[in-house]
């Protein structure tokens, strides 16, 4: 797999599906792996003949988080704003293309992965997926994913999940809104396929219109919000114990007491 493709792409009859391959990594969003997300979400948007796309992944889980390994290698000011601001534009970009972004979610959806979940238009997850806003484990609040999963999330529940790093299941993930809706793992691509179908039917004039009015009327000063995240996430990758905690996770040692400022 080392020499693999780490994102593919697919395109059969107006459906574009693009398959975060990093499996060994559980699709980690390295730079790499963002830039290329982004480069074809902007060859998307011109492109007339693909009406929908679905955002799925190969391996065991759909995606893991940003690569805490990359952060920790230059943890400093400049790389860490870079790094954020990178994950920012894609996400806003998921909701600026004019083709509905359907997540095929399977395995887990942990940290910046739950956050392209929250961030994608649609999301189908197989029976057994597990969702976190992680981050705070590793002393590291989840501020970024934060802006997607609380424009999906009621105010207490999202707050619960950011504050504590816990796992969700997928039925609660629906209950919350995260999703629409579990399907049986064997069943997951037909449910993903006739929803992107039953879209992409549509008049994707019409279609185009409507997403850009939902996100116009209903997610103003995402950008805003997303700026003065990265800005939180930058100030706390500065913080001794939180480096303290990523390397303690990336080595499996157990992680230090966090201090109290």
């Amino acid at each position: 797999m080392s020499n693999a493709p780490i994102l593919l792409r697919d395109d059969k009859d107006g459906i574009a599906t693009l398959t975060l391959n990093r499996p060994e990594k559980f699709n980690a969003l390295s730079t790499e792996l963002m830039g290329l997300i982004q480069k074809e979400l902007d060859a998307l948007a011109l492109d007339r003949t693909i009406r929908v796309v679905i955002l799925a992944a190969n391996g065991k889980a759909f995606c893991a988080g940003h690569d805490l390994r990359e952060m920790s290698d230059d943890p400093g000011p400049e790389a860490i704003q870079a790094l954020f601001d990178q994950c920012s534009k894609m996400m806003v970009t998921l909701t600026k293309i004019p083709q509905p972004v359907i997540a095929r979610v399977h395995g887990m959806a942990t940290a910046a992965g739950c956050q392209l979940v929250a961030q994608c238009d649609l999301a189908i997850a197989a029976e057994g997926v597990r969702f976190a806003t992680s981050g705070i484990n590793v002393g590291l609040f989840c501020g970024t994913p934060m802006v997607a999963v609380t424009r999906n999330l009621p105010r207490k529940q999202a707050m619960e999940m950011l504050l504590t790093g816990e796992f969700i299941d997928a039925a609660t993930a629906a209950q919350y809104g995260l999703i629409n809706r579990v399907v049986a793992p064997d069943k997951l691509d037909a449910d993903v396929q006739t929803l992107a179908e039953k879209i992409a039917a549509q008049g994707p004039a019409f279609i185009a219109a409507g997403k850009h009015l939902f996100y116009r009327q209903i997610e103003d000063g995402l950008a805003s919000a997303y700026q003065e995240a990265t800005k939180t996430m930058v100030d706390n990758m500065q913080r001794g114990d939180t480096r303290q905690g990523i390397d303690a996770f990336l080595d499996k040692r157990d992680m230090p007491k966090w201090q109290d400022r």
